[in-house]
């Protein structure tokens, strides 16, 4: 369990537009960066993602080739939607306009329980 109850508020949302070459594109960013205390590799940490986001709670989809995953999760019980990343040995929660913070706590909750360590959380926003 963890040791801290860190919040998960929301300091702002970006912003969806639609722009007339196609695709989606997002204005504004707010991310929760979870990092844990103790050393992990990417790659550990990719493999913990995944773990949790296997578990019967979440729906998920990797559907971008990029250089590391991009995972799109909805939380089944609260019906949110955010993007995770893993980079820099740290998980980043990108969160979506819609999104709200009890599905980000929920996230950080089964990371806690399914890992050895403690986590610390930061919150970075950039609007411009």
């Amino acid at each position: 369990m963890p040791a801290r109850d860190p919040s998960f508020a929301i300091p702002g949302r970006p912003e969806r537009t639609y722009p007339r070459s196609g695709g989606v594109e997002y204005e504004g960013e707010t991310v929760f960066v979870l990092t844990p205390e103790a050393d992990r590799s990417d790659g550990d940490l990719e493999a913990l993602v995944t773990d949790v986001i296997d578990a019967d709670t979440y729906r998920s989809g990797d559907f971008m080739e990029l250089p590391m995953p991009l995972y799109l999760v909805r939380d089944e019980a609260t019906a949110d939607v955010f993007r995770v990343t893993v980079r820099n040995r740290a998980v980043q929660l990108h969160v979506l306009p819609e999104t709200d913070s009890e599905g980000l706590s929920r996230f950080y909750d089964r990371i806690c329980r399914e890992s050895d360590c403690e986590w610390s959380v930061a919150c970075r926003t950039d609007f411009g």
